[in-house]
């Protein structure tokens, strides 16, 4: 397993509020530099035969206009597809989960140190529960998104991909996996104090997340 604290310190997170046309969008980004190609991380991320190594387990028609569902989780349309080229790559698709829908893009960069993989996702602000919003703040979905990049850097590491389902409820209740959890949380209470979200409600936010994704409580 990697170390923790150097997974998330490896992370860099944003949130913010965009009004376009009458409309208010929640846009979450998080980025991190992996020692990889733009090739091979565009491959670990596109491929059916990689995705389920570090994430899920995909299926469908993944090319543009084509659509993929993820097991047990979101499914969607593939918007946008641009594989590899002058250092960079990106590709766009809907989120559709729990009768909602939502918008993730995943750019590719091609930097000094290896690629840069950013992944933005947008939702419509009305289309979140206020009471969803107000307890849990940008962690609720943001955690998991650091979930999917650590898998990501354990699978380019090559010293494993996603954890089990069967023993993902034994490494979040270890240690590491606390310490991941708990710190992921308050990251995304510190972007939302960047965001303009005042300290208190956003260490709130922070604790509920910290316990839904544990079942612990904070301490």
């Amino acid at each position: 397993m990697t170390d923790v604290k150097q997974q998330l310190d490896a992370v860099t997170r944003a949130w913010r509020q965009e009004a376009h046309d009458g409309v208010t969008d929640n846009v979450q980004t998080l980025a991190q530099v992996y020692p990889a190609t733009v090739p091979d991380l565009w491959d670990a991320v596109t491929s059916p035969e990689r995705i389920p190594r570090w994430f899920l387990p995909v299926s469908g028609d993944l090319r543009t206009g084509g659509r993929y569902q993820l097991e047990g989780n979101a499914g969607g349309e593939i918007l946008e597809c641009s594989p590899p080229a002058d250092g960079r790559a990106h590709y766009r698709i809907t989120w559709e989960f729990g009768g909602g829908i939502s918008w993730v893009t995943v750019r590719l960069t091609q930097v000094e140190d290896g690629t840069r993989f950013e992944l933005e996702h947008v939702a419509h602000s009305a289309d979140i529960p206020a009471e969803m919003a107000d307890m849990f703040g940008p962690g609720a979905t943001g955690v998991g998104w650091d979930g999917g990049l650590l898998g990501l850097s354990l699978h380019l590491s090559g010293t494993g991909g996603a954890i089990a389902p069967e023993d993902l409820a034994a490494w979040t209740a270890s240690a590491a996996g606390q310490a991941f959890y708990r710190g992921a949380a308050d990251a995304w209470g510190r972007a939302a104090v960047a965001a303009g979200v005042d300290e208190a409600t956003a260490q709130r936010q922070a604790d509920a997340t910290f316990g839904f994704y544990t079942g612990a409580q904070p301490s």
